[in-house]
């Protein structure tokens, strides 16, 4: 017996150890504090919440797995144009593992830059290190504030802006907004602000979107031409893995995105994406996309190419490339 009790005694020395003299366990050591957030670029910091969350946020194999990557302002911005072709290229990109976009355009920097950098930031994409944050907003590129607040948040943002058909554009434009009003006045009534004269009414969006070479000057400002990319809407309907290979270069990432992603839809008169992301079936855009456009007067059509030329020539000198518009 006296055995058995030396044994039962020196067996709870160690098991016993953390008993307190009444028997109850001992309050356990209180963990050490996170450390302070410290002020700095805003794209940098994480939030308390992702530090508690993600103790080895350094491990992207746990990052992946927890969902817990960082929220980071985009490092690239599609700026414009509107019905240039930028949902498919946004929707194409999102295909690269390596790319991290919002869906919905965001208008941060035309109609809510009041709310601050850090509400912009919370409706970013979670990041792993090595991935690029994006985000599409075609109403950027015509406003004049855009360039010097994109420039404020990040002189190297990375800027590309999708072009088409200036003319095309300003029809693709307008049927649009005649499927949401179609009691509007036709496209050449809107065109001209006296038809007899034929002065064109440049007040008008659909045809002011379009004077690319005085929007881009606003943007040469601020960042320098070899930082911004232009796509061509056309070449990215007719040959979307040659246009791909190009932005996928611009970005500095690897050529993953290939013929092989894409299939024509005869219907649609558009690529579609063989896979889209997350997705194991084949994507097309929208029913809001491709629609027919209305029979527009062919005199309205010739003199809105005549005015656009110029502007175009001007364009082609700036950008380095001829878009082959006329």
């Amino acid at each position: 017996m006296l055995f058995l009790w030396l044994y039962m005694f020196y067996s709870c020395a160690g098991s016993c150890a953390g008993l307190t003299a009444r028997g109850s366990p001992a309050p356990p050591r209180a963990a050490p504090p996170l450390p302070p957030l410290l002020p700095g670029d805003p794209s940098e910091e994480s939030s308390l919440e992702e530090q508690r969350a993600a103790p080895d946020a350094g491990s992207p194999i746990s990052s992946f797995f927890n969902g817990s990557g960082t929220k980071r302002l985009p490092q690239a911005i599609i700026i414009g144009v509107k019905k240039g072709g930028t949902r498919a290229l946004l929707e194409f990109l999102r295909v690269h593992p390596d790319v991290r976009a919002v869906g919905a355009e965001p208008h941060f920097f035309d109609r809510n830059y009041e709310r601050g950098l850090a509400w912009y930031r919370e409706l970013m994409p979670r990041t792993l290190e090595g991935q690029i944050t994006m985000e599409k907003t075609p109403s950027y590129f015509v406003t004049k504030e855009a360039p010097a607040r994109i420039s404020s948040m990040a002189k190297g943002t990375k800027l590309i802006v999708v072009v088409r058909d200036p003319v095309t554009r300003a029809i693709s434009d307008y049927t649009q907004t005649l499927s949401k009003k179609p009691d509007i006045p036709t496209f050449e009534s809107l065109t001209f602000k006296n038809r007899t004269t034929g002065l064109i009414d440049t007040s008008w969006s659909a045809i002011q979107i379009g004077i690319y070479a005085k929007h881009l000057e606003n943007w040469l400002l601020y960042f320098p031409i070899g930082q911004i990319l232009f796509v061509s809407g056309e070449r990215l309907i007719s040959d979307p893995a040659g246009e791909l290979g190009r932005v996928q270069d611009f970005l500095g990432l690897k050529r993953i995105i290939t013929d092989k992603h894409f299939y024509f839809n005869k219907t649609k008169g558009f690529p579609c994406l063989k896979k889209a992301e997350g997705s194991s079936k084949p994507h097309c855009l929208g029913k809001t996309k491709g629609r027919t456009h209305p029979d527009i007067d062919q005199e309205v059509v010739q003199r809105l190419r005549d005015f656009y030329r110029p502007f175009n020539m001007k364009f082609y000198q700036m950008t380095g490339q001829d878009f082959g518009w006329d």
